[in-house]
């Protein structure tokens, strides 16, 4: 099964994807939209494109385990995604993803502009990493 990972973000969100048989994820983009209508219609182009069966959407947890005012957003969102594709949506808890991802960044000697424009990504195959864990 092909599963779509969502960093959701106001100004930019990373999406990755997994092999149908989920044993890599891989990057897919970083889409800067702030509109989440169109934000949506992008996604879920892209999960026709490849013909994804699941979507897991990362959701923000405060250092404790309690859920504040972004995690909230991250759930509309979710549930708006599968409302608009009819593409089940899974949340997965992403405390430390973008973190990570910097220093995944930080080893490979990306920085800058091109830093930008792919930690969400990385973020995003980061929590689909953790989801495919639990499969």
């Amino acid at each position: 099964m092909v599963i779509i990972s969502v960093d959701y973000g106001d100004a930019r969100t990373g999406i990755a994807a997994c092999d149908k048989f989920q044993m890599l994820a891989s990057p897919v983009c970083v889409i800067a939209e702030k509109d989440r209508e169109k934000l949506i219609s992008k996604i879920a182009e892209i999960a026709a494109e490849r013909r994804a069966e699941r979507f897991c959407v990362g959701l923000p947890k405060n250092m404790d385990g309690t859920l504040g005012f972004r995690a909230d957003a991250c759930r509309e969102f979710g549930e708006e995604l599968e409302k608009a594709t009819s593409i089940p949506v899974v949340f997965r808890d992403e405390r430390l993803t973008t973190v990570s991802a910097h220093g995944i960044l930080n080893a490979n000697d990306v920085r800058g502009k091109k830093r930008k424009n792919v930690v969400d990504a990385v973020s995003a195959v980061l929590i689909l990493e953790e989801y495919l864990k639990t499969l």
